[in-house]
């Protein structure tokens, strides 16, 4: 049982361990939530890593499930524990967005995202400007919660330079997002111009598939695949103005993964995007 990474990553590892047990338990959801007097979908929550548990409740179930064994009793505690310590995004748990929290905990504790992206310049890859303009179209009241996301989405891009390990990162934007004077034109070239930096970490690759290409495999929307090693699952992240979506099943994430290595093959290769990124900035500014 795997207990290494950060309290998003536990939570989703002791999620997924109840969930084990019940079911070698032969008990149902229903039961569970009949047990603790709750609903089935807190529940079902807790065994996707997606709400908390009390350390009682935990027990509760443990006894519950018929586990004997003090070693795995001492290691599903320890489990719970680090899943309830806080990650340093809990600061701005007054403004985030629903769901991103949960993303920002996935995220810190990746070791490869892939992201398309068709609309906006992927949030990692930001600048302070172009995030302020993105966020206050959204929140055109709220300056207070603009400069707080900003710094928020500027805290996030740490992840490309931590050490020892980097964040893996690999984008496909599209050439029309890039092409959006999002904030103006000398914020945009400033946007393009840090793309273009950003491409000279070893760790960052990027592609831009041309407007001229047209139809190809991931027009149905903006998604990423996030990947913490090999004892941890795959979490696909699905973002809409419906709200967020993860997926963990195999199938699904197997589909997304197809989908992605269709859409960087139909894209042209990493080594083009600095020319590409320099020419998009010269037809903004006219010359």
């Amino acid at each position: 049982m795997a207990t290494a990474g950060g309290p998003t990553l536990r939570r989703r590892q002791l999620g997924a361990e109840l969930r084990r047990l019940r079911e070698h338990a032969g008990k149902r959801i229903e039961d569970v939530a009949a047990h603790l007097e709750c609903s089935m979908s807190k529940i079902s929550r807790v065994e996707t890593g997606q709400a908390p548990i009390k350390a009682r409740d935990v027990r509760d179930l443990l006894q519950w499930y018929g586990v004997t064994e003090p070693e795995l009793t001492e290691a599903v505690m320890l489990i719970h524990k680090g899943a309830q310590q806080q990650g340093w995004w809990a600061h701005y748990n007054e403004v985030l967005p629903s769901g991103m929290a949960t993303y920002a905990g996935l995220e810190a504790d990746a070791s490869v995202l892939r992201s398309y992206e068709p609309t906006f310049v992927h949030g990692l890859l930001q600048t302070a400007d172009y995030a302020r303009a993105v966020i206050a179209a959204v929140r055109p009241n709220e300056p207070y919660e603009v400069d707080q996301l900003v710094r928020f989405r500027k805290e996030r891009q740490a992840l490309l330079t931590r050490t020892p390990e980097p964040l893996e990162l690999w984008v496909v934007v599209e050439e029309s997002a890039l092409r959006r004077p999002v904030g103006g034109t000398e914020v945009m070239v400033d946007q393009l111009e840090h793309l273009a930096r950003a491409t000279e970490l070893p760790n960052v690759t990027i592609q831009i598939m041309p407007t001229a290409k047209g139809a190809h495999a991931a027009l149905a929307g903006t998604f990423s695949l996030l990947e913490f090693g090999p004892r941890e699952p795959t979490v696909v992240y699905v973002n809409s103005i419906a709200g967020n979506v993860y997926l963990e099943k195999e199938r699904d994430v197997r589909t997304f993964i197809q989908t992605f290595d269709l859409v960087r093959a139909a894209a042209p290769d990493p080594q083009e995007t600095p020319t590409t990124l320099e020419r998009i900035a010269r037809e903004m500014q006219g010359s």
